[in-house]
């Protein structure tokens, strides 16, 4: 396993970041688990940290595959297999709203009363804690490329080669420190790898 932790893979993260140091990037995390990343690669930048809001749609009967995401705009990213596996149009539209709603009580939960950080004309580094399918990281990245960055980065500690190759559209620079052909899912390349509270996510936004 080649992380020991959320912190060790984000003091990596951040080391692989360094050119961006100084430069007050925007840290955009996917919560839950790309948040304590996100913190210390902030700190480790001297950067600015908020939180990018999607919601992965899963599939019928399966809920941990994803079949696509959602953003907070309503856009929807579909993989491509989403109709394969049962993702038809009137399900993925149930999914879609189902998603929405939980993303508004995310947002009225992680941060309310404020507003969201300035991305037009920054360098924003999008951060998450792994990506399996993909599709959650490309509606970040579409949501916040709508807001006119300078420069877009996607950052995360392990990925495989096949997603990365759908994100790199996404994004002006992909940041990745493992990329192992033979995966799984995202926590068994950590040997500890504990759920993300929405208590330490709203704690962790709180104290910057």
């Amino acid at each position: 396993m080649p992380f020991v932790d959320r912190a060790d893979a984000a003091r990596r993260l951040a080391k692989a970041l360094n050119e961006f140091s100084g430069k007050h990037p925007l840290i955009l995390a996917v919560p839950r688990g790309g948040v304590p990343i996100g913190a210390i690669v902030a700190d480790a930048l001297g950067g600015e940290l908020d939180v990018v809001l999607v919601r992965k749609l899963g599939a019928p009967g399966n809920p941990e595959l994803a079949v696509g995401a959602v953003d907070e705009s309503g856009w929807t990213y579909l993989t491509p297999y989403a109709r394969r596996v049962g993702g038809d149009s009137t399900y993925i539209e149930h999914e879609r709203l189902v998603q929405l709603d939980t993303l508004r009580r995310r947002r009225a939960r992680f941060t309310p009363g404020r507003q969201r950080a300035n991305v037009a004309g920054r360098v924003v580094i999008v951060v998450d804690d792994g990506i399996a399918t993909g599709a959650s990281i490309i509606a970040a990245l579409h949501s916040v490329r709508q807001l006119a960055p300078a420069r877009l980065v996607c950052a995360v500690p392990v990925a495989p080669p096949d997603a990365l190759r759908h994100i790199a559209a996404y994004a002006d620079q992909v940041v990745c420190l493992e990329t192992p052909v033979d995966f799984g899912a995202v926590g068994a390349f950590y040997q500890k790898f504990p759920q993300v509270s929405d208590d330490e996510v709203v704690a962790c936004l709180r104290s910057r």
